[in-house]
């Protein structure tokens, strides 16, 4: 695979597959499902195999998205914290 990682914190993550690896919260450890709405500090994921969706703090968690079917990138939480358009300006500044 010859794919940036870094790619992904410059997208919305609107309608990408998740699986949360770990959290600070042990509740959502396991998670999967597609993110339908993302906010500055969160991430909103529906879960066919709960039946509903769960808000899940990006920050203290590391998840697993899905970009296509054959590639998955692990992202810390703290680098996605923020809205798409920030997050941009925060890459492009580094």
């Amino acid at each position: 695979m010859n794919f940036k990682k870094h790619i992904v914190y410059y997208r919305d993550l609107i309608g990408l597959k998740i699986k949360i690896l770990s959290h600070s919260d042990p509740s959502v450890v396991g998670l999967e499902g597609v993110i339908v709405d993302e906010t500055m500090n969160t991430l909103l994921v529906y879960s066919r195999h709960r039946g509903k969706t769960v808000r899940v703090p990006k920050l203290y968690g590391v998840f697993e998205l899905e970009l296509t079917p054959r590639k998955k990138v692990v992202v810390d939480g703290t680098l996605i914290h923020g809205r798409p358009e920030d997050r941009l300006k925060r890459m492009l500044r580094k």
